[in-house]
């Protein structure tokens, strides 16, 4: 049985987390023995990809320690660097890497990577499930060459099914959106057709219709006959979207499952800044629109009692909180990352 994505997976104590943030140098023995953990409040903003993740695993920390508050507010990946940029919250959460255009100063932020997830192709087509596209077909439906359903580029990879002559309409983010950065740049390095480019926000075509967050793309797709979009594998479950196999880099149809993420996973490169790239993985396995999902925190905080909140729960995200993801139909980090993550976390804000 599914559990909600606000439900509550496993359990930590209060020893336990300090003893964690001891072992990756937030404390000292002393600290880990006493149990004291951190109070107040701390906020952060950003990219609504990664919320079922975040939201259960706030939830979930606030049994492990009440006082230390924290909110996390999914505007989407632009809104969360141009707040961060401004000052305006403690952390951010992105989808997409920072551009030399969106107010945020080089070297005042780390990347953390948390988790990842499948962008899905959903789609509402009544009583019929299990389409294919190629990523080429693909490309054609999201630029607008390709506007009815029972287009002969669909028919070739959906031998003996149906397809209605509806007309498409393409589901599409109206807010700065990490993404959109991910979706756009897998069709932009996968496919030789497209033309639109990458980045927080396309100029979509005329049949597309714009919904603010996943949760708007998701509930477009949902009361729409005909229309396709892209939207992150939390919110397609949950509201039962159905979902488009898609072409990886082997040539193989791969349904988005997290299974397919971490196989994605598996053989992205690492970057300095920890940034990586799981788009179009190879391996028969890959799921190939695979988005990595980043915690921006800031090199300096004016406020010790901030960073120390801010520590003590990317901390949690890092170690326990990965426990949570596949619950919220995310991909935990692998080791390797994991550990990265966390020496890098340690190191950016240091006691």
């Amino acid at each position: 049985m599914k559990l909600n994505r606000r439900a509550i997976f496993g359990s930590i104590t209060a020893g336990t987390l300090a003893l964690g943030l001891a072992a990756c140098g937030g404390g000292s023995d002393d600290d880990a023995n006493s149990g004291d953990l951190a109070s107040g409040e701390i906020n952060a903003s950003g990219a609504s990809f990664p919320d079922a993740f975040y939201a259960t695993a706030i939830e979930a920390y606030a049994d492990i320690n009440p006082d230390l508050i924290v909110s996390y507010n999914p505007t989407g990946s632009g809104t969360g660097k141009s707040e961060f940029g401004e000052g305006l919250n403690d952390f951010a959460g992105t989808d997409s890497l920072v551009k030399d255009d969106e107010g945020v100063e080089p070297g005042s932020f780390q990347y953390i990577p948390t988790v990842a997830a499948p962008i899905t192709v959903s789609y509402n087509l009544s009583g019929i499930e299990g389409v294919q596209l190629s990523q080429e077909t693909l490309a054609g439906i999201f630029q607008g060459d390709i506007t009815a359903w029972n287009d002969a580029a669909i028919a070739e990879t959906n031998e003996g099914v149906e397809l209605p002559d509806t007309a498409i309409t393409l589901a599409v983010r109206s807010d700065g959106s990490g993404t959109t950065t991910n979706f756009s740049k897998f069709l932009e390095a996968a496919t030789e057709t497209w033309t639109l480019g990458s980045g927080d926000t396309i100029e979509w075509p005329g049949n597309s219709v714009a919904g603010e967050k996943n949760t708007g793309v998701a509930q477009i797709i949902q009361e729409t006959e005909g229309a396709i979009g892209y939207v992150d594998l939390a919110d397609a479950n949950e509201v039962g979207l159905v979902t488009a196999a898609i072409e990886n880099a082997e040539g193989a149809f791969v349904a988005p499952s997290l299974e397919g993420a971490t196989a994605a996973l598996a053989g992205a490169q690492v970057e300095a800044d920890l940034s990586y790239n799981p788009l179009d993985a190879a391996g028969a396995e890959s799921y190939p629109i695979t988005a990595p999902t980043y915690l921006m925190i800031r090199t300096e905080y004016e406020d010790a009692a901030v960073a120390a909140g801010v520590k003590e729960f990317v901390t949690y995200l890092l170690t326990d909180g990965q426990a949570l993801a596949a619950g919220a139909d995310f991909a935990a980090l692998p080791a390797e990352l994991q550990q990265q993550a966390l020496n890098a976390l340690n190191s950016t804000i240091a006691d």
